[in-house]
């Protein structure tokens, strides 16, 4: 049975995809670096961005191999730039 979360698309990332929020459906044992994945697939031309982007699971610092569960809210953080 897939689950769905819930993720959270920050600075370039929201405008990149068009969207600050996305529901996702995924396989049950998914990590947060496959839903990553999922997005820099979806964004080739900006692969490089998904390096170096933080991860929160339900307002909690997450890292890549952190499990998600149906119902899980997940930020993607990309670094912030400017001066």
């Amino acid at each position: 049975m897939d689950v769905t979360v819930n993720v959270l698309l920050f600075g370039v990332l929201k405008d990149l995809f068009g969207s600050p929020r996305e529901a996702l459906t995924i396989d049950p044992e998914s990590t947060v670096a496959q839903v990553v994945d999922v997005y820099r697939k979806r964004a080739p031309q900006q692969s490089g961005l998904f390096s170096s982007v933080a991860t929160a699971v339900n307002s909690e610092f997450a890292t890549l191999s952190t499990r998600l569960r149906d119902g899980d809210e997940l930020a993607l953080l990309p670094p912030v730039s400017g001066g």
